[in-house]
């Protein structure tokens, strides 16, 4: 499958398909395509599938795009920032924030992620319930602002923002660290909980999440 990564700062993935191969995505990630192209919204994989997809944040319901004939369909960002292609080997996993999948094939398989302890993801906020992606497949992340990439010994950590991560290896593993000190949490602006994320694996880092341009922009809509 062919593709092309195109503009800036708002960037699309264009890939030509042939005839019977077919892209997942998230409900409005399709943002132009040529004739004959079928599209089906589908649950892929039921009920349970679905309400897990809604719980860790995504849509509640998937589109499914099959090529009839030959033909072009892309995938736009909805933040300005960068797109990724990972192709993903037969039992490779990635874990990615909720807002950072784009699309995929359909051989990529796709659950909830939850941390170690069930209470980081009910009480960590935003960011603590991902989801992980197994290969064999390509799948396509976007990234808000640009990407910060670290690649973790075994047992090292770094302690990331909550929602500033947007993707590490399903080697690494992710918990909580509460932020100390009652002026910290209420005046310090940075919540009352960081993600820590200890090795071995790669990281990457978004600069921007849109959280926080909405968290930004909140008080001078007056909401």
């Amino acid at each position: 499958m062919r593709y092309e990564i195109k503009g800036k700062p708002f960037p699309v993935v264009e890939l030509q398909l042939q005839r019977g191969e077919t892209m997942l995505s998230d409900a409005g990630a399709m943002a132009y395509m040529s004739p004959g192209i079928n599209m089906e919204t589908t649950s892929n994989g039921g009920l349970g599938k679905a309400l897990g997809r809604a719980f860790s944040g995504e849509t509640l319901f998937l589109n499914r795009y099959t090529a009839q004939n030959d033909g072009m369909i892309a995938f736009s960002s909805s933040f300005a920032g960068e797109i990724r292609a990972l192709e993903l080997a037969p039992g490779q996993s990635i874990i990615l924030q909720k807002s950072s999948f784009l699309a995929s094939t359909d051989s990529v398989a796709r659950e909830t992620f939850l941390a170690r302890r069930l209470s980081t993801g009910l009480f960590g906020g935003e960011g603590f319930i991902m989801s992980k992606y197994t290969g064999p497949g390509l799948l396509f992340m976007e990234i808000d602002g640009s990407a910060i990439e670290y690649d973790l010994e075994p047992g090292q950590q770094i302690i990331i923002d909550s929602g500033y991560l947007a993707a590490m290896d399903a080697t690494c593993s992710m918990d909580i660290q509460t932020v100390k000190g009652l002026k910290n949490k209420m005046l310090g602006g940075e919540g009352f909980f960081n993600t820590v994320i200890t090795g071995p694996g790669h990281v990457i880092i978004q600069t921007m999440p849109i959280s926080s341009l909405r968290a930004l922009m909140a008080p001078a809509s007056g909401k």
